[in-house]
Formats: C-alpha cells, sequence, structure tokens
C-alpha cells in the first residue's frame, strides 16, 4: 500500500506538481490549501505517513499548524518535512524530519520521504 502524504501549501502552483511527482514516485499524495484544513483532514481520520509544510499560509500558517500537530499526542508522531522560501533562521523551532529551502529539487524531497515512510 503506497504511504499518503499529506501536502500543506495555498501555492497551487507548487502543490499540482509536487502532488503529481509524488504519484509518480508511488506515493499516495493528499492536499490541504492551509493548516485548519489539514488539521480537519487529520482529526476526521484522514491518513498521512508523512506531511510536507509550506510555513506561510492563510487561515492557519505553518507554525501554527505545528503548534496544534505537537499538541497532539496522535498527531504529533507523524514526521514533518518543511519547503520553505522564508524564515530560514527560525526553520529549527519547527521541529521537522527535513527542511528544504525553495526552490527545491523534487528527488531530493522524494529521497526524504522515502526514508522517513521506511523509518515509521
Amino acid at each position: 500500500m503506497p504511504a499518503t502524504i499529506l501536502v500543506v501549501d495555498d501555492d497551487a502552483a507548487v502543490v499540482r506538481p509536487l502532488a503529481r511527482f509524488l504519484e509518480l514516485e508511488g506515493f499516495t499524495p493528499v492536499t490541504a490549501a492551509n493548516g485548519l484544513e489539514a488539521l480537519t483532514y487529520l482529526r476526521g481520520g484522514g491518513d498521512a505517513s508523512v506531511i510536507v509544510l509550506d510555513l506561510r499560509m492563510p487561515v492557519m500558517d505553518g507554525w501554527a499548524f505545528r503548534r496544534e500537530q505537537l499538541r497532539d499526542p496522535v498527531l504529533a508522531q507523524i514526521p514533518v518535512v518543511v519547503l520553505t522560501g522564508a524564515d530560514q533562521d527560525r526553520v529549527s523551532e519547527m521541529r521537522a524530519a527535513a527542511t528544504f529551502q525553495k526552490p527545491y529539487q523534487l528527488a531530493d524531497v522524494t529521497t526524504a520521504l522515502r526514508q522517513l515512510c521506511s523509518a515509521s
């Protein structure tokens, strides 16, 4: 069964190609346009082996999402990969499994996702 990757990003120009690439690499991508959508999906029983998270989004940004995720003992176990174009100096606060600066190489992100999926 393919691992489900939850992609949380409000930029369709990022989400569409990333989701398509993940599909081609054998993952099952699920997308959310902001942190609140992602939390609703996860708390509603949605599955995710890894969360790919943007930091700057409307409604609920990546910082707020990660705080909420870490407060929930079940959701806190899901590793997070941060994709960011900003806030590099504060990314360590996210306690992410991996961080990639935009523009990133899709192959590098995929390698990190495979490692995280096999570790869980």
